[in-house]
């Protein structure tokens, strides 16, 4: 299976077949999941950075007591749009982006399943992310957090345009990510290649599975009170308005029914990373396969038991909260399931190499379990009650969303590189990057647990001099810049790798999934020979990619003689041979549709008369993009 695409004898056909087209019109037309998965990882890490200079700037302003770097309209904006920036626009598009392009590969499919519903999600999401930027710039941000309480963000107290922004484009953005988790489903269900059943799942493919069903059943409550604000705002509902009978603590259950689930809908694909990544350099087979995807599966499930621990103080009966508070401890166990695995597959395997991916998966298990500990902590009523809106809980989210999170994207980039450019990450780069980024986070964050305890509460402009925050503020922000200046060697790595950096081969790093069974990038059609799987790790078994017994019509796959865009799909669970899907090409139209939503979402700010305008415009674009195209199998 490693052997050269160019090799294979219908490689210039399937070429032909599976090709995008160039230029700007490819830019704007092209489907293979590669590109987009492409698109969704850089656009979300560009994203990252603005992320990152706010955070730089909150930590300026917060160095000493009493400074004026920034306006304290300004500061309110820059801390909302870093919160939203990093849960809306880099986490969650991030790992769609890495499960677009590598779900297909590791279950041996040619391309995701609705190819062209991958491109109107992309573009969903760059033009929502641009938008909020664009308000930015313009100083008409949202101010109020990344959660935006009401009644504090009624049009009684936030009469401007930045509530408007937030609400409108949050609401957008959602339609991205509902549309990739429809994507990943249906192409891990039903497109898997031939004998790869459920049980013989890589374990990221597992994640992303179970991420995009917790997408699909969270992220329709944050549409749904993302949009009553806005007609609350917009129309002169009073959803949230208690003079008129509505409620605040409404949006608050409906905000955190999807935002503790969000929280593990970026931690489990983080899961899946450190599942592949420990494996191949341990070169032994995950310890407790089984058990890991039984714990993946019960967060999952438990994560939606959990939200009422982010609204302890706000008065519910005590019975109640004990309830969530045994809940948010019960969900250690089975993370605790993972990092046990995690451990027992170093300590058996033959640990020869310590790369730069390895290091960051070793440096997100301990910190990992750090944020774990204070998770326990804070779950408990009377303490939670101490330290609820002091930086101890900011400490405590950002161990476990940048250690847990980020830190496992580093790995990814430093682990699947390769595959992506075809090009090895500079390893001495990549040792400093680690390292500074390691030093520099726990200086910012684990000194934040001992700011909340001494009483600094959360989202203050200003502080003080003689409360006894002065130096370790000074010292958090001190981290920040080193942790900045690591993300910097980092560009710096990849810009200089992308182009100059060692050639990779097909599997630089021995790995058993079959995403390594290809070449490095791969070529249009992913596999020209449809793989047909007989083992878990199948390039690290003997029998774990089968040839034969293949379907005569499974072989026609390798010669399309039809010039038609083919892929396999097989049953749910024992992943049997059903039949040949045959996928559409490039298209204009779900960039138009993206347009034409946009008008509806974006005009509603102004005027409710462009709503049905815009819909108007979305149906012309479905129209054209169903529009039969006179070819057929």
């Amino acid at each position: 299976m490693n052997q050269r695409a160019e090799a294979h004898p219908s490689h210039e056909r399937l070429s032909r077949v599976w090709d995008s087209p160039k230029g700007i019109w490819g830019f704007m037309t092209a489907v293979n999941h590669r590109t987009v998965g492409l698109r969704f990882m850089i656009t979300a890490f560009i994203f990252f950075i603005l992320a990152g200079l706010e955070a730089v700037v909150m930590r300026v302003q917060l160095a000493l007591p009493q400074l004026g770097v920034v306006s304290p309209d300004f500061y309110n904006q820059t801390f909302t749009m870093h919160g939203s920036t990093m849960m809306f626009l880099f986490v969650v598009p991030f790992v769609e982006g890495l499960a677009i392009y590598l779900v297909p590969l590791m279950v041996g499919a040619r391309e995701m399943a609705f190819p062209r519903l991958n491109l109107f999600g992309y573009w969903v999401f760059l033009i929502a992310g641009v938008t909020l930027y664009v308000a930015y710039l313009l100083g008409m941000a949202p101010d109020s957090g990344w959660y935006n309480y009401p009644p504090l963000t009624g049009p009684g107290f936030r009469p401007g345009a930045g509530i408007d922004f937030w609400v409108t484009m949050i609401t957008f953005l959602e339609v991205s990510a509902l549309v990739a988790a429809v994507e990943i489903i249906v192409t891990i269900l039903k497109m898997r290649a031939p004998g790869m059943s459920l049980n013989r799942m890589p374990v990221f493919v597992w994640t992303m599975l179970i991420t995009a069903l917790m997408i699909v059943i969270a992220m329709p409550a944050l549409v749904l009170t993302s949009l009553m604000l806005a007609l609350d705002r917009f129309t002169g509902t009073h959803f949230f308005n208690i003079a008129a009978g509505g409620d605040p603590f409404l949006w608050q259950h409906l905000f955190w029914f999807f935002g503790h689930p969000d929280v593990y809908i970026m931690l489990l694909p983080a899961v899946g990373v450190v599942s592949m990544i420990i494996p191949v350099f341990a070169q032994r087979a995950l310890a407790a396969y089984t058990l890991v995807v039984a714990s993946i599966v019960i967060i999952g499930t438990l994560s939606f038991g959990v939200w009422v621990h982010h609204m302890y103080t706000v008065g519910i009966a005590l019975v109640g909260l004990n309830f969530f508070a045994a809940a948010s401890m019960l969900i250690t166990i089975p993370s605790a399931i993972q990092i046990f695995s995690w451990i027992s597959t170093i300590w058996n395997g033959s640990l020869e190499r310590l790369t730069t991916a390895m290091l960051f998966a070793i440096g997100f298990i301990a910190l990992f379990i750090l944020g774990g500990i204070t998770g326990i902590m804070i779950a408990a009523v009377p303490f939670n009650w101490q330290v609820h809106d002091t930086y101890f809980i900011v400490a405590h989210f950002h161990y476990v969303l940048v250690g847990g999170v980020v830190l496992p994207i580093f790995a990814s980039v430093y682990f699947w590189f390769p595959k992506f450019t075809g090009r090895m990450l500079n390893e001495r780069l990549g040792r400093w990057h680690f390292w500074l980024f390691v030093i520099g986070f726990n200086a910012t964050f684990f000194l934040m647990h001992l700011t909340g305890l001494e009483g600094m509460p959360r989202r203050v402009y200003t502080y003080l001099p003689g409360l006894g925050w002065d130096w370790l503020n000074l010292l958090s922000t001190l981290g920040t810049f080193l942790m900045a200046f690591s993300v910097v060697l980092f560009l710096v790595n990849v810009a200089v790798s992308w182009r100059g950096g060692t050639e990779a081969g097909p599997d630089p790093w021995r790995g058993g999934s079959l995403e390594w069974a290809t070449t490095s990038p791969p070529p249009n059609y992913n596999f020209a020979d449809v793989p047909v799987v007989r083992g878990r790790d199948p390039l690290w078994e003997s029998a774990g990619i089968g040839m034969d017994t293949r379907p005569p019509w499974l072989e026609e796959l390798s010669d399309p003689s039809d010039e038609l865009r083919e892929s396999i799909t097989t049953s749910v669970v024992s992943a049997d041979a059903e039949g040949r899907a045959v996928l559409p090409g490039p298209s204009p139209w779900p960039m138009w549709l993206a347009l034409a939503l946009s008008v509806a979402f974006i005009g509603a700010m102004w005027t409710t008369a462009l709503v049905p305008v815009g819909l108007a415009l979305a149906f012309l674009a479905l129209l054209a993009w169903h529009w039969p195209a006179g070819e057929g199998p």
